[in-house]
């Protein structure tokens, strides 16, 4: 039996995003309808060079490693800048929430620490 691909792993998603089938699964001699429950979260990606980081807010399985594949960029923030640069897309951050991901620890705080700010008139 050939062995399945990353790719169509991530293929079984449901509607929502967060079930998948047993039959997606590798190496799962169970086929059928079973289904588990798989947790997303918002956490921070680390890019950048060496000693110059650069984070992505990414929406992801709570599994994978902090820089695998994720479902969704929903912002960023760079510590390097005076004061440091943060970009949230808040829509989609709530959009995820709402569908049951969880925020990690230092998302959290990024998310009290800027709040909406006010549109700036020209």
């Amino acid at each position: 039996m050939p062995k399945r691909s990353r790719s169509r792993i991530l293929k079984g998603w449901d509607a929502c995003g967060l079930f998948r089938t047993r039959a997606c699964l590798p190496n799962n001699p169970v086929l059928g309808s079973e289904r588990i429950l798989i947790v997303l979260m918002i956490r921070l990606a680390r890019f950048g060079a060496r000693k110059q980081p650069y984070y992505r807010v990414v929406v992801i399985e709570k599994r994978l490693a902090r820089n695998g594949r994720s479902l969704e960029i929903v912002g960023t923030y760079n510590p390097r800048t005076n004061p440091a640069t943060v970009d949230l897309k808040r829509e989609r951050i709530e959009h995820w929430v709402g569908q049951g991901a969880q925020l990690s620890e230092r998302v959290g705080k990024l998310l009290a620490k800027y709040p909406v700010s006010a549109p700036v008139a020209a």
